[in-house]
């Protein structure tokens, strides 16, 4: 019998890699004779020689059952998680049985105790996401109008359960103690006034003003040891929900883009797999089955645009990329234009309401929303003016999209920004009355932009959407009904305003401690309104574009810090002004702030302690953890580098699997081609020889 050459099977190797590694691989070759001769075989021996490797004599493998591996057999994954047909999980079923008797007891019992905790995580983690709240409403979004709408929604709820989080720390650091221990003796009691009216519930003042809603409620109650007292649980709670709020986006921004690089274009599946294994064979229901159809739809048409966008840019000649990129600086000084001139009608807006006194109460309340009644207006109009201007610029939808969310957060954050800084100082240099709360009336301005928000979403969405939509359907042939043409679910609007609203309940939840139920309140409102808009008014967008959920959580982040920095910025103005920026109500009056509060706890610590706080808050502790930083960052780049060059090694192996199989197939084809040529020679030879002379 012919003696088979012994081969060493290796992983390939992209041009980044350095060294071989030994394959692992669970694949059971059989003996043949053309073995030797795969591609994938011929590549691993070339580059073996290349790299001046050699077999060790006793590493012989032969071209018998070659063995499976510990990656088969000692594997502790559930054999429905195995990657392999039902004759491959019976085996290796089997070779675990026989592998007991090897490995002893107690490693046995060890692996079945993890695949029965790994099972039961996985049958947890199914029940919970069938639990999800709205989850049959977004499959059903996602099959009518695609991932970008319903993108938008898995953003809105995500927002609603970072809400509910930032309740449950208020309930436990803020309003659990004061209703535990009380209120201090001075505190005004909490009733309704002969002056009180129902416009104190949309302007934030009367009895509202009073209640636990804002700042001034929270003062000093029984509670009062050096470090656990009203102040500094109030201080922890407003710190926690930030802090868990910034780990929280700065985690969901970071695997979102984790998986958005692994899934663009440079590893993206092609059309053969969307065509061929894109369809859910386990769906029974017809509208299940017509919601799968549209969404295979979606996103056999996002692909198709996607390259025909991709031919035509690289079709461009330079004359042409020259005119488009003046073109483009143009349009970008038209939009900082735009922007300038709605910065300065914030400005002439606010200043006209804080200087209004003594007018009708009509007037009054429309002076008092002057302010959000303009930002509200700016960010409606500009934003469609940048839609328009982007689609002049020649990028692909998805582009549009993006570059025009990038400029109207820019808009609403900044606007945003402006107003703030407006109320910041006015609020500080015109303290007329020396026992009106400052933190309230802050709290008192976001509380109203929070609340118009809302009412604008709402308003938006019966008393124009809605309307259009019933024109368009009674009278689709009128004139009206031409020039409004057909409603689209415009989703760069629509996360601007969620991103504005989370980012105002930042921004207030130190001065407006219930503002975050509001917001939750408010945000399960916003999805039901903007359900119906969808489902009800709104038509599919012909052209689609992929999930911005990255970009979305990043403006989140954006928002986040803005939070942050107007709360630094008011705490930090209070310790270095003077005495007229002091607090004269909440947990810290009668002279008291974060820092006096803070530095009493401080000293009443021991000894090590007080010395310890003070390194980490000295100059000196800024060069070790620097260093810390810098070490961390560099690890984790060196992961993603050795994570890039593993996928350059498995896309190179998927590539030499496929020429092997193609060689495989070429072979047998001319296997059975001599055979039956062959086959055909000797029967005419028989034949012939049979044949009479």
């Amino acid at each position: 019998m012919e003696e088979h050459k012994t081969v060493n099977f290796m992983r390939l190797l992209s041009d980044e890699s350095t060294c071989s590694i030994q394959s692992s691989a669970s694949c059971e070759y059989y003996k043949t004779e053309i073995f030797d001769q795969l591609p994938s075989v011929q590549a691993g021996r070339a580059e073996q020689t290349y790299q001046g490797g050699s077999l060790e004599p006793g590493e012989k493998v032969s071209h018998g059952h070659l063995s499976r591996g510990t990656k088969d057999t000692a594997s502790t994954q559930p054999l429905r998680n195995l990657l392999l047909c039902i004759q491959g999980k019976r085996e290796a079923r089997d070779r675990r049985k026989m592998q007991i008797s090897n490995i002893g007891f107690w490693e046995s019992w060890r692996r079945s105790q993890s695949i029965n905790r790994k099972r039961v995580w996985a049958q947890m983690g199914g029940a919970l996401a069938g639990m999800l709240p709205w989850q049959h409403t977004l499959h059903a979004i996602e099959g009518r109008f695609g991932v970008g709408v319903k993108a938008y929604f898995v953003f809105l709820r995500y927002l609603v359960y970072l809400n509910l989080l930032h309740c449950a720390l208020i309930c436990g650091f803020i309003l659990g103690p004061t209703a535990y221990y009380g209120r201090s003796n001075s505190s005004e009691p909490l009733m309704f006034r002969g002056n009180d009216s129902v416009l104190d519930f949309f302007l934030g003042s009367g009895y509202l003003d009073r209640s636990p809603v804002f700042f001034g409620f929270y003062t000093r109650g029984s509670l009062s040891l050096p470090c656990l007292n009203t102040p500094l649980l109030y201080l922890a709670g407003i710190l926690t929900i930030l802090s868990l709020s910034l780990i929280m986006v700065v985690r969901r921004t970071t695997v979102g883009y984790k998986h958005t690089w692994m899934l663009g274009k440079r590893y993206s599946t092609n059309v053969s797999y969307k065509v061929f294994c894109g369809w859910d064979f386990t769906i029974q229901d017809p509208a299940a089955a017509t919601l799968k159809h549209s969404f295979v739809r979606n996103e056999l048409k996002l692909f198709l645009v996607e390259q025909s966008f991709s031919l035509r840019e690289a079709q461009r000649t330079v004359g042409q990329r020259v005119r488009l990129y003046l073109l483009r600086l143009l349009l970008n000084l038209i939009v900082l234009s735009l922007l300038g001139g709605a910065f300065y009608l914030i400005y002439f807006a606010t200043k006209t309401s804080q200087s209004e006194s003594g007018h009708y109460w009509l007037v009054s309340l429309v002076l008092e929303y002057l302010p959000p009644f303009t930002i509200t207006l700016v960010n409606l109009v500009l934003p469609h003016i940048f839609r328009k201007i982007s689609s002049f610029e020649d990028y692909s939808f998805t582009t549009q999209v993006n570059v025009t969310l990038v400029r109207s957060i820019f808009l609403k954050l900044a606007s945003l920004g402006i107003y703030l800084f407006f109320v910041f100082t006015t609020t500080t240099v015109s303290q007329q009355n020396p026992f009106q709360c400052r933190e309230n009336m802050f709290g008192r301005e976001m509380y109203k932009l929070c609340v118009f928000n809302f009412l604008a979403t709402f308003c938006n969405a019966f008393l124009l959407n809605y309307p259009r939509k019933l024109v368009q359907s009674k009278y689709p042939s009128s004139l009206l009904a031409r020039l409004l043409g057909k409603q689209l679910f415009l989703i760069p609007f629509n996360v601007l305003d969620l991103v504005y609203s989370q980012t105002v309940s930042w921004v207030g939840v130190y001065y407006c401690p219930l503002l975050p139920l509001i917001g939750t309140v408010t945000l399960m409102a916003t999805f039901y309104i903007k359900k119906f808009t969808v489902l009800r008014c709104c038509v599919a967008e012909q052209r689609m574009f992929r999930d911005s959920s990255v970009l979305f959580h990043f403006m989140l982040l954006l928002g986040l810090l803005m939070a942050v920095a107007t709360l630094g910025f008011n705490l930090h103005q209070q310790e270095v002004t003077s005495d007229m920026n002091m607090s004269s109500c909440g947990p810290f009056r009668n002279g008291e702030t974060v820092f006096n509060v803070t530095g009493v706890c401080v000293e009443s610590l021991p000894r090590l302690a007080q010395t310890t706080l003070h390194y980490l808050a000295s100059e000196a502790f800024a060069i070790p953890l620097i260093l810390a930083e810098i070490i961390i960052l560099t690890s984790y780049v060196s992961r993603g580098r050795a994570n890039r060059k593993a996928i350059e090694r498995l896309k190179d192996m998927l590539v030499m699997s496929s020429s092997d199989k193609r060689f495989l197939v070429k072979q047998h084809a001319t296997l059975l081609r001599s055979k039956k040529n062959t086959h055909t020679e000797s029967a005419l030879q028989a034949a012939k020889r049979t044949a009479p002379p």
